[in-house]
């Protein structure tokens, strides 16, 4: 456990944190001393014994609190439920692959909800706590497409810029005082989801492990290797530290060159 521990005494909220990125910048928010508040839509035993888990591991304070990012009046809850917001990471997320024609209207409007309006919602009610901490950290985790698009990703491209556009405006809100906001732009990241998608791929596509990797998952990846969640956290845990206190209203992408192309 490291000794040099910069977010001690502050609170950090992770949206959509019960695994993957979101999981993974937790672990690295809770390792510089961070108290963490972990968020999904599920309410189980094993979500709450994932923050006791990561709580054991960290030395911070872990806690696990249920809130659904497409119902506003749930996102803002979140936030006041954790009493104190230092530092807020938006990422929560959902996918969905159609033609616009075919695109089902549920999924955009919950593709809409998850994955750029929950971050309006739960910014709106944490700004307040804070200004009156006097110190504040939004980190809004956008993706490649929120610089870049895909074709059948109508809504998950249009969601991320989205995403991109607000953490300016919020930038441009708090640019006078002690808070930042910028948006994190991975490319294809290496988490569970993804792991089971690799032998279904291998099978549709007659095609070796690292086959698949390198020429369907990653084609558009340039260095041919995913991002991790840690190299996620690792880039959430700087925006949060001293050196990065005049780096707002931008994004910062961690892609293996996709945006580069």
């Amino acid at each position: 456990m490291p000794q040099d521990r910069p977010l001690k005494g502050k609170t950090a909220i992770v949206t959509g944190s019960n695994s993957g990125i979101g999981l993974g910048v937790a672990r690295a928010l809770a390792l510089q001393g961070a108290d963490v508040v972990l968020n999904s839509f599920t309410d189980s035993a094993d979500d709450h014994a994932l923050a006791a888990g990561l709580a054991q591991e960290t030395g911070a304070e872990v806690r696990y609190v249920k809130a659904d990012m497409s119902k506003p009046e749930e996102c803002r809850a979140l936030v006041e439920q954790s009493g104190e917001c230092h530092v807020l990471v938006n990422n929560a997320g959902i996918q969905h692959v159609a033609a616009v024609e075919k695109f089902p209207v549920e999924k955009w409007d919950a593709i809409v909800a998850i994955n750029m309006s929950s971050a309006f919602h739960t910014t709106a009610a944490a700004l307040p706590m804070m200004r009156r901490s006097g110190w504040g950290r939004v980190v809004n985790i956008a993706s490649a497409h929120g610089l870049t698009a895909s074709p059948y990703k109508s809504a998950y491209v249009a969601a991320k810029h989205g995403v991109v556009g607000l953490t300016k405006v919020i930038a441009l809100e708090t640019a006078r005082e002690p808070i930042t906001c910028n948006a994190v732009c991975p490319g294809y990241a290496l988490t569970p989801i993804v792991e089971k998608q690799i032998p279904d791929q291998m099978e549709t596509h007659g095609m070796r492990r690292d086959e698949v990797i390198e020429k369907v998952m990653l084609e558009r990846q340039p260095s041919k290797e995913f991002v991790t969640v840690e190299q996620i956290g690792g880039t959430v845990a700087f925006l949060c530290s001293p050196a990065a206190d005049q780096i707002t209203g931008t994004t910062i992408s961690v892609d293996g060159g996709w945006t580069a192309l």
